[in-house]
């Protein structure tokens, strides 16, 4: 028999016996942990924690279990979620005309290596429609002209949010989508957007990166993983990787290291999320691997 599994992320101002009431609590409903981890931030005062159990009571059901918590919640203070483990989110992927992180997710999710459901793609271009096409995924071509008004940004972004809300999405993965989201839907995002851009900003703005970073002879190069907010690339991070190269290397396999790179910190960043091991500490993340 398979008991109902779940994951429970909790932050709240640190205090004494949180462990304690809080696998108490579980052990009182009938519930296994299955693993379980902590943090206590020295300089925030907060405490974090990740729990994966198995519900074994069939008395204590999924309703009870929440409303019993809630209780506890409020005495300590919890900010809390309780996720069905074996629920796989619902992840929007966006792109524009660079496709090697979208590829790669892709393959990942196809693969079950990546435990979502993708059930649109959205681009501002066609490049990539028949990709979309050959995983069986409805792709959106949402154009956005270079130097649109704010109208037209707004009415595009209107549609984004109808799929948002109509796919019931989770997550929304800006996998190389080079347009920069409103205000309004950075917001609305809040710790359900993550972007991946390579680590030379704001060393290396604008256009060619690589091209930028070659002529500057650099020995390191990377990507970071980020939560998507107003301000441009400086959300919480969640993953960084870096490669060596040299001088012998040119622009060109630069961009090739770092289009490798690109996937591997996003896929990371990605699976994190959909596990529920991502928990935000002010403009930092604790992350529970």
């Amino acid at each position: 028999m398979t008991h109902p599994e779940y994951i429970l992320t909790l932050s709240c101002p640190d205090q004494r016996g949180i462990v304690h009431r809080v696998s108490g609590f579980l052990a009182e409903h009938g519930c296994n942990i299955i693993d379980s981890a902590q943090f206590g931030d020295q300089e925030t005062k907060r405490f974090f924690m990740r729990v994966h159990f198995a519900a074994e009571d069939a008395q204590v059901g999924d309703t009870a279990l929440r409303a019993d918590f809630a209780q506890l919640g409020e005495a300590l203070s919890l900010e809390w979620h309780l996720h069905d483990a074996f629920r796989k989110p619902r992840v929007l992927l966006m792109v524009s005309k660079i496709g090697h992180c979208l590829n790669d997710l892709l393959f990942r999710y196809k693969s079950g290596l990546l435990p979502v459901e993708i059930p649109a793609i959205v681009s501002n271009h066609m490049d990539f429609y028949q990709l979309a096409a050959s995983y069986n995924i409805p792709f959106h071509h949402l154009p956005l002209a270079a130097g649109a008004p704010d109208s037209a940004k707004l009415a595009q972004e209107a549609r984004i949010v109808e799929l948002i809300e109509s796919h019931q999405i989770d997550l929304v993965v800006l996998a190389r989508y080079m347009q920069i989201l409103s205000p309004d839907l950075c917001a609305r995002l809040r710790g359900k957007a993550i972007n991946i851009h390579h680590s030379f900003l704001p060393s290396f703005k604008g256009a060619k990166p690589y091209a930028q970073a070659h002529r500057r002879g650099v020995k390191l190069i990377g990507a970071t993983a980020h939560f998507v907010t107003g301000d441009l690339d400086e959300g919480p991070i969640i993953e960084q990787d870096v490669e060596r190269v040299d001088h012998a290397m040119d622009a060109e396999t630069l961009s090739a290291i770092g289009r490798d790179v690109e996937c591997v910190v996003l896929a990371r960043a990605v699976k994190w999320f959909v596990e529920h091991r991502i928990l935000q500490n002010g403009d930092r993340t604790v992350i529970f691997k």
